[in-house]
């Protein structure tokens, strides 16, 4: 019996678009559902009830929630090309790392108070993972793992975030490491060609926020 993977997920999301480059790249066969954010499906509901939202990966009929958790569940289900080491100790790190950057906001809209303090919070996380990154490749190492397909809402979404609203966090003077791991996270395939339309993706935000209250 041939497995049933489904993902009920929203083009413009980091939390989605994590989910799909995991499954990309270990090679995993599954259909993707498009949800519509303002009428959510009955799908989305029956799969999600508690918090209704995307992504929601069912395999043969079964749903996981939650990004981390379903990045988790797939990586434990299907042993290619692992994204977590194997050392519980490196694992449990990996999990810290994958866990802060989750909690990553952008500081790029809101009341100026509200900005100031986001954004103060904004770049002393990212001096953590710029030191926390030292001479590695990706934070996985040589291979892409957890910690960077988690950092997918830094190496891709905040450049946007900034674009939208204005506001510059990510410098190559500041973040010279970080600004190389994004370069090269996006150039592999299985993340580049699971990244939404720049533009689009830029015209959607300035929609739902607008621009004119970002600070400089």
């Amino acid at each position: 019996m041939a497995e049933e993977v489904l993902l009920l997920g929203w083009w413009g999301s980091p939390f989605s678009r994590r989910v799909e480059m995991a499954l990309k790249l270990k090679g995993i066969e599954y259909k993707y559902i498009e949800e519509d954010l303002t009428n959510k499906s009955p799908s989305l509901l029956k799969y999600n009830p508690v918090h209704k939202k995307v992504p929601v990966l069912v395999h043969n009929g079964k749903p996981v929630v939650e990004s981390l958790v379903i990045l988790e569940y797939i990586d434990e289900t299907w042993k290619d090309h692992p994204i977590l080491p194997k050392d519980p100790y490196e694992r449990a790190h990996a999990r810290f790392w994958a866990n802060s950057i989750a909690g990553f906001k952008a500081c790029c809209w809101g009341e100026e108070k509200e900005r100031e303090k986001a954004k103060e919070e904004a770049f002393e996380k990212l001096q953590f993972l710029e030191n926390e990154l030292k001479e590695k490749r990706f934070f996985g190492g040589e291979n892409i793992g957890l910690v960077d397909i988690t950092g997918n809402i830094i190496g891709y979404w905040l450049g946007v975030f900034e674009e939208a609203s204005g506001v510059k966090l990510l410098t190559r003077e500041k973040f010279p490491k970080l600004c190389n791991w994004a370069d090269e996270f996006v150039s592999v395939s299985a993340i580049k060609e699971n990244l939404p339309p720049r533009d689009k993706l830029i015209a959607t935000l300035r929609r739902r926020f607008g621009g004119a209250n970002a600070s400089k």
